[in-house]
């Protein structure tokens, strides 16, 4: 077999573009391999695997959380910390300018410990007064003086808890109960 050194280079001429492409791609692949093995660290691990170790870590030391519907800093509190207490540990990590989330805004979680609710002045005079039993039951019947705040600390523990006794009994404007009123506390 002859080879015909001016039908080659005519034929190299034509598909000029062609193996342009050729050699363009097989110089990003070169690059590539030359970056993955560049990336490598001391263990061998390639450039996945060392970007996920990376992630790990970073996952070790920050948590995040994406707010879905219905969500507030407080109900985020809770979740994160088992105290709804913290939401302003959240509020400042974020540099937050609103007390307000949006659906799928991310939020970082600092690392802190949990707070427990302190006693206020309100609950203190509860406490000195007649109105300083722990209610146990799932009713409670409503006395002069009590407010949805006050049942809540005595019966949860939890002033914020009024919430779950406003919606458990309808009420339109839980700042007004009157003596008397059997309220459902639910557990």
């Amino acid at each position: 077999m002859n080879f015909d050194l001016k039908k080659f280079l005519k034929e190299i001429k034509l598909n000029e573009e062609n193996i342009s492409m050729v050699l363009g791609a097989l110089v990003i692949v070169v690059v590539g391999i030359l970056i993955v093995n560049y990336f490598k660290d001391r263990k061998g691990q390639t450039l996945p695997e060392a970007l996920s170790t990376t992630n790990q870590v970073q996952t070790q030391t920050e948590k995040t959380h994406t707010i879905v519907r219905g969500e507030t800093l407080w109900s985020v509190a809770e979740d994160s910390y088992g105290s709804g207490y913290n939401w302003t540990d959240i509020y400042n990590a974020n540099n937050l300018k609103s007390q307000n989330v949006e659906i799928g805004q991310v939020l970082k979680i600092p690392h802190v410990a949990a707070k427990q609710p302190t006693a206020t002045r309100q609950s203190a005079t509860i406490k000195a007064g007649s109105v300083n039993q722990t209610i146990t039951g799932n009713t409670y019947t409503v006395v002069h003086g009590d407010s949805l705040w006050n049942i809540s600390v005595r019966a949860y523990g939890d002033g914020y808890q009024w919430v779950k006794i406003a919606k458990a009994n309808n009420l339109k404007n839980p700042g007004i109960i009157h003596a008397g009123n059997i309220l459902t506390l639910p557990r």
